[in-house]
């Protein structure tokens, strides 16, 4: 059997993580074991909280594992110094949330920001790159619009323009779908499968919109209590016999994730000093 590890892009050994708090560290995610291919597209979903953003602060460095070790292209990246970390980001793009733009900068030098910053490439040839990536995401003809002036899918896909400025070799979409409406939605699931495609990069989407979301996956990956509860083919996951994934997959009110959070039977609840003092010992 071929070892998947030498076509990963990214890859997870045990990875524990968790954030410090009050009442004790807070284990987010548990001997993860995770493998993103290269040149694939790979889903990363589970309920909120469930730990997809942690991982990809730790494929950014933003944070590092508690224990195991998380790989970008064979290295473990908690042991990177400072520079190799910067050298390693460079191979990266990142879609955040909403899109991000800066808002005093438009939309041609939101997407030149990235050259400018990391590359002493020429004014000329840093125009040609823009209006190449800004083509490619269909808005070559609102580059000089600021970020107030356009729709929030127009800024979605103008993030996406500076996300690929610098031609990464990985891109991680943060909900890339959320507040669109059915159109730029479809439009921008269309734009992410093309774009890995064309390119012939890897892609991770951390999203809640499972139709769109199966739909260009080549891969899902179900976080749930700080494990990997899938991974596998969108078609795999969706069929899976366990209990967890198939509420998952159903959007199903009943079933392993309860509506209410753990607490005190209801009855001893609403009889105890500390709830009718304000949740506070008088």
């Amino acid at each position: 059997m071929a070892d998947k590890s030498v076509n990963a892009l990214v890859e997870f050994k045990d990875v524990t993580f968790s954030y410090p708090g009050s009442a004790g560290d807070r284990v987010i995610l548990d001997s993860v074991n995770l493998t993103i291919p290269r040149g694939k597209v790979t889903a990363l979903m589970g309920a909120s909280g469930g730990g997809k953003t942690t991982v990809l602060r730790l494929i950014g460095g933003q944070q590092k594992a508690n224990s195991g070790q998380a790989d970008f292209d064979g290295k473990d990246i908690a042991k990177m110094s400072q520079q190799d970390i910067y050298l390693a980001r460079r191979r990266m793009g990142m879609l955040f949330q909403f899109g991000a733009l800066f808002t005093d900068l438009s939309v041609f030098d939101n997407v030149a920001f990235p050259l400018r910053e990391h590359t002493s490439l020429n004014e000329a040839l840093i125009r040609d790159i823009v209006l190449m990536k800004l083509n490619a995401v269909g808005l070559r003809g609102a580059r000089d619009l600021m970020p107030s002036e356009v729709s929030g899918g127009m800024a979605r896909r103008v993030a996406l323009a500076r996300a690929i400025v610098l031609d990464p070799e990985l891109i991680m979409y943060d909900e890339p779908f959320a507040g669109l409406d059915p159109i730029s939605l479809g439009t921008s699931a269309q734009l992410i499968r093309q774009l890995n495609d064309t390119l012939g990069i890897t892609s991770i989407v951390v999203s809640h919109d499972l139709d769109e979301t199966f739909r260009i996956a080549d891969q899902v990956i179900i976080l749930a209590n700080g494990r990997v509860a899938a991974q596998g083919t969108p078609d795999e996951v969706r069929h899976s016999a366990d209990p967890l994934i198939h509420q998952f997959v159903n959007a199903l009110a009943e079933g392993p994730v309860k509506f209410h959070y753990p607490g005190p039977d209801v009855a001893s609840d609403f009889s105890s000093p500390s709830v009718r003092s304000g949740g506070r010992q008088a």
